[in-house]
């Protein structure tokens, strides 16, 4: 049976775990696009520090990219989702916009990859909790798994985690009867 949907896969997790990295090299290895990470633009565009309605900017921004990169492709690869924008607002401000908590429910992926922190920390001006990642880790693994069905951990350093994750897809793909 062959696809005719376009399938999506999110890359999701916590900072620092080389989702960008790997949604790059899965698109690179599908012969496909990614859709990159919309807060990283956006923040690096701001005069200013970035604030709570920014999130909800950046992830309206990620949504809106993404659905247009997913008309015109058989195969897409998102770089973050709306768990992490969710879980991004409730760990700075304990709180998050409502239009977030509503789309996430809404939003379907055929797969989603959740990156696991076993890669060591890279210091970025915007990532911000290097000392809480494994209580972040714990909050991805609860709350992908309440939002989506098809969720998988990748793990490795280096090319092994990229070649776990293109293992994954490619038997991801063959039992969903793709032709990809």
């Amino acid at each position: 049976m062959k696809q005719s949907k376009t399938i999506r896969i999110a890359v999701t997790g916590p900072e620092s775990t080389g989702k960008s990295t790997l949604a790059a090299a899965l698109a690179k290895q599908f012969d496909t696009v990614w859709v990159p990470e919309f807060a990283r633009t956006y923040i690096e565009t701001l005069n200013r520090d970035y604030n709570y309605n920014d999130i909800l900017q950046i992830a309206k921004g990620q949504l809106l990219a993404e659905d247009t990169v997913s008309q015109s492709q058989k195969l897409v690869f998102a770089d973050t989702e709306l768990l992490v924008t969710k879980i991004w607002c409730e760990v700075k401000y304990n709180r998050c916009h409502s239009w977030i908590l509503d789309e996430i429910g809404k939003r379907k992926y055929d797969l989603v990859l959740l990156c696991n922190i076993d890669l060591p920390w890279q210091s970025d001006p915007q990532r911000e909790h290097p000392d809480k990642r494994e209580m972040l880790m714990d909050l991805y693994r609860c709350q992908s798994l309440l939002y989506y069905s098809n969720v998988i951990e990748v793990s490795g350093m280096g090319e092994n985690r990229i070649e776990n994750a293109i293992e994954i897809v490619k038997q991801f793909l063959k039992e969903c009867g793709s032709d990809y």
